[in-house]
């Protein structure tokens, strides 16, 4: 099937189960609950249920940026949700975020559990509680501008970009090429920032920096999509030099690993209950 032939919208559309490409089987166009199943329970205050996405990512390497810090009571279980078998529709999951995304987290730490969904707003709720990685109070309205620019430009370049470069049925030219030009102008907002300035906010590392990090620093690094080359990725030196100060902090590596179950081995930490387990439940110990 051509790309270029032309399509004429029904009158009334209709669920094609079959026609979604990669990832398919995440996608219907109902809420709720497919299947029972309750959701695990540790024993430290916060309880995640994620998977390593860039959207699970930017909460796991907040969480390991707390740790690293001090911040003991910070201590999590992260437990892994299989997106692709369908465990967000798992009622317990349900019930934690009623939307059936990832990530979701039950914060336990007081006399009755909260729930927080959609993964800034889990950010914003430790960096409060914790009174940390929100930057100086000046600067809290670019703060704020930066993570909603994250949470509104990333589906440009996860659910565009990187759906129909990289999982859609067959390439189509003009949503790779819409998209592209998408990513590359968001890309290009970050390195001009990025010139100017060592951190997004307020000259510190913010919660704003693990945000975007997991989307366009993997992006920058030619790790997205197999993406580099086509992006010329090169370009963005500024965005690049922050994405390499960010991998190289040792919360943001631990985090990155966690809910990962794709790629090297090593570096694949499925569920995260002590600080122990980076050393003895990587895949390649466990495997």
């Amino acid at each position: 099937m051509s790309d270029q032939e032309k399509y004429t919208p029904p009158k009334v559309w209709t669920w094609d189960a079959e026609n979604g490409g990669a990832w398919a089987s995440l996608n219907r166009p109902i809420s709720g609950a497919t299947h029972d199943k309750e959701l695990p329970v540790g024993e430290h205050p916060f309880q995640l249920y994620s998977l390593g996405t860039p959207n699970g990512v930017k909460v796991t390497v907040l969480f390991e940026e707390l740790l690293e810090a001090g911040y003991s009571d910070a201590e999590y279980d992260a437990w892994l949700i299989r997106i692709g078998d369908g465990d967000q529709f798992g009622s317990g999951f349900v019930e934690a975020n009623p939307n059936s995304k990832i990530p979701a987290m039950w914060d336990r730490s007081g006399d009755t559990p909260v729930r927080v969904f959609e993964s800034v707003a889990i950010m914003m709720h430790l960096a409060e509680k914790f009174d940390a990685f929100q930057g100086p109070a000046s600067a809290r309205a670019e703060l704020l501008s930066w993570l909603m620019w994250q949470m509104g430009s990333a589906p440009f370049l996860g659910g565009g970009f990187g759906h129909f470069y990289a999982y859609a049925p067959y390439p189509m030219e003009y949503p790779i090429n819409r998209y592209a030009m998408e990513t590359k102008r968001q890309m290009d907002v970050l390195d001009k920032h990025l010139e100017k300035n060592e951190w997004m906010v307020g000259g510190e590392y913010t919660i704003a920096d693990m945000a975007i990090w997991p989307w366009y620093g993997r992006t920058v690094m030619g790790d997205a999509y197999d993406a580099g080359e086509f992006l010329s990725v090169h370009e963005y030196k500024h965005l690049l030099a922050w994405a390499e100060r960010i991998a190289a902090r040792p919360g943001a590596d631990r985090g990155r690993m966690v809910n990962k179950t794709s790629g090297d081995p090593s570096e694949q930490l499925w569920e995260r209950h002590s600080a122990e387990d980076f050393a003895t439940k990587t895949q390649d110990k466990i495997g």
